[in-house]
């Protein structure tokens, strides 16, 4: 890599990190900025939800538009007003005087993210190309890992020593080093072919698609459905969602050409992102909720089992990236789901009844607290890990490379957003899946119970310690019953992963991801 490649990797790699961090970091800091905040319209909870869903739901609905923009307008110069508009955001969150504008700082704040994710991966496709592309890819997603990974420590210490507010105002600096790097290091450069007007109704039409389907299933599982509002809003992003591709078909000049999809590779990248990323994230949300509420994991143990999934992801993604661009990514794209499978179905074999086992080295007693090695559920995080490890990298690049290089953002965005409104989707059926279970199986353990009663399901609730009050027999019963909710969800996440592998091993033929066609001349803008 010369240095001047060097330097724009380093601004990508910024860009995406600081939107990665901020959705998982700030919910280190959820309990003390809803103690030290005043509610003005909305409760506590609500805004404590809307602080960390918000955020993500909005930067998702405007992947599209900021990717199109990007490729029409000039990456670096988009990339810019996302990297300084994230920064101003993040300064009005940290200055916040109520719970209810720290909420809507959030949703800006997802606004101009959205600015910055496309534009990150299309300034590297733009800088890199054939083997260099699949190292630079795995470099970013290992970079960006680590900062996942050690993000939430650091931010945990800042709120302990500086206060809530310190978790944003620590992006104002890494926002400084990202413009000093996009100055100096990324070309203005942006595709001649983008002419025609742009399609400022598409963009509408596809951020109420993604912002409806994103906000309905947060909403639904904030309120457990009892309410019409999130049927609604999902109702609306289905409409949209329907209407969307019909629209560009019609379109003179469409946000998103319908001879995209019509690249097998193209098309079928997205459809296992989808399928993929919902299982990652939904494994990882529900295996938290196993390890505290069903097994009695304390925080730090559930975080230290985590671990390595996302030390893997950060030592192997490079190494995956790098042999992808030799010899091609269809085995990765086979092989790294299979094995994420593999270990998500470990979890079948972790009963109700596992705990930490405690090993404690009697010359480091005296230094630090005990060691804990989890025997159960190592192999599974282990195998996981490997696994996600192995298509981050080789599924970026071989997205990227199978589009010509004016479309590289909006090939980003599309992508990026089918992955972020997979989650919540995916999250909103496999609740309703594990919640019948488990008040199912609740009910065949204890005779008499009514599983619909009001009541029990307050004072019980899957993946939940239950409520003391309700007596041994029915909290016994009800760990049994979340085990047995938690491995159906298991089974489904696994089954997710099986598609996701066939669809690769199905479409994806070429031994070498395509490289994009170069044939459109670049203009400075």
């Amino acid at each position: 890599m010369t240095s001047s490649s060097r330097g724009a990797l380093a601004a990508a790699i910024i860009g995406s990190a600081i939107v990665f961090l901020d959705g998982t970091i700030v919910n280190i800091a959820l309990s003390r900025i809803g103690a030290a905040l005043p509610t003005v319209a909305i409760g506590v909870l609500e805004g404590q939800v809307y602080i960390v869903a918000g955020y993500m739901a909005t930067l998702a609905a405007f992947l599209l538009l900021a990717g199109a923009l990007g490729d029409r307008y000039g990456r670096r110069r988009i990339f810019l007003i996302g990297l300084i508009g994230f920064g101003a955001t993040s300064i009005l969150c940290a200055l916040a005087p109520s719970l209810d504008v720290l909420a809507a700082a959030r949703l800006l704040q997802g606004v101009a993210g959205a600015l910055l994710v496309p534009g990150s991966l299309a300034i590297i496709t733009a800088t890199f190309e054939g083997a260099e592309r699949g190292r630079a890819f795995g470099i970013w997603a290992a970079s960006t890992s680590a900062i996942a990974i050690f993000g939430p420590p650091v931010g945990g210490a800042l709120v302990e020593l500086y206060g809530w507010a310190s978790i944003f105002l620590v992006n104002v600096p890494l926002v400084l080093l990202g413009v000093i790097l996009t100055f100096r290091y990324v070309p203005a450069l942006r595709a001649a072919a983008a002419v025609g007007r742009f399609d400022w109704l598409g963009a509408l039409v596809a951020a109420i698609a993604v912002g409806g389907l994103a906000f309905g299933a947060i909403r639904g599982q904030q309120v457990a459905w009892s309410e019409a509002a999130p049927l609604v809003l999902l109702g609306v992003g289905l409409v949209a969602l329907v209407a969307f591709p019909i629209l560009m078909v019609r379109r003179r000049d469409p946000l998103v050409p319908p001879e995209m999809f019509r690249n097998s590779t193209f098309a079928a990248i997205n459809v296992s992102t989808v399928l993929i990323y919902a299982a990652l994230y939904v494994l990882l949300y529900m295996q938290s909720l196993f390890l505290q509420g069903v097994l009695g994991y304390t925080p730090l143990a559930t975080a230290l089992v985590g671990l390595p999934t996302g030390v893997a992801l950060a030592l192997i993604s490079a190494w995956a990236g790098v042999l992808a661009g030799r010899h091609g990514a269809r085995r990765f794209l086979v092989g790294g789901p299979l094995l994420m499978a593999a270990g998500a179905s470990w979890w079948l074999r972790v009963p109700a009844d596992s705990t930490p086992w405690q090993a404690q080295a009697s010359d480091l007693a005296s230094m630090i607290p005990p060691l804990a090695v989890f025997v159960d559920p190592l192999p599974a995080v282990l195998a996981f890990g490997v696994g996600i490890a192995f298509v981050v990298a080789p599924l970026t690049s071989t997205l990227m490379s199978s589009v010509a290089l004016e479309r590289a953002g909006l090939a980003s965005a599309i992508n990026n957003a089918l992955s972020r409104v997979g989650q919540p989707l995916a999250s909103a059926v496999i609740f309703i899946l594990i919640t019948e279970r488990f008040y199912a199986s609740l009910a065949a353990a204890v005779p008499g119970l009514d599983p619909r009663s009001a009541d029990l399901r307050t004072a019980v609730q899957p993946l939940n310690a239950p409520d003391p009050s309700v007596g041994v027999a029915i909290e016994q019963a009800a760990r049994l019953a979340s085990t047995d909710a938690f491995h159906a969800e298991v089974l489904v996440v696994a089954a997710l992963l099986l598609a996701g592998a066939g669809v690769n091993w199905r479409w994806l033929k070429d031994a070498r991801p395509t490289e994009p066609d170069s044939s459109a001349p670049a203009s400075i803008g």
